[in-house]
């Protein structure tokens, strides 16, 4: 599913889109691997995805495994896929699009003894 700020049914508020934005990406909505993804374009010309991580949480680390390094293709690995205290499988990578991510399978926090996840 897609559409674009042009095909929106409101108006779009006076001064948030620049002139010449109308046919960028409003929303967008698909679903990779069993995984709902959703996007947009930005609502001006800046570029870039500093200080902060999308975070991709799946269910085996076959899946995990193979997102990573389909984010990795052309990209920076930042922390290999290893277990860690919060989860049996993780890692940091930066894609080719200079846009950050977390991959992990979901695991149980093993807290320090004597504290509470």
């Amino acid at each position: 599913m897609s559409m674009r700020f042009s095909e929106s049914p409101d108006a779009t508020p006076p001064g948030m889109l620049q002139a010449g934005f109308e046919n960028k990406i409003m929303h967008s909505s698909f679903v990779v691997d069993g995984q709902r993804i959703m996007a947009s374009d930005g609502c001006n010309d800046q570029s870039g995805f500093d200080g902060f991580r999308l975070a991709l949480s799946v269910d085996t680390e076959a899946q995990a495994l193979r997102f990573f390094n389909a984010l990795a293709e052309g990209g920076n690995v930042e922390m290999p896929l290893t277990p860690t205290f919060w989860s049996p499988c993780y890692g940091m990578v930066t894609d080719r699009f200079q846009v950050a991510w977390m991959v992990m399978v979901p695991g149980q926090v093993q807290c320090p003894e004597g504290e509470d996840a």
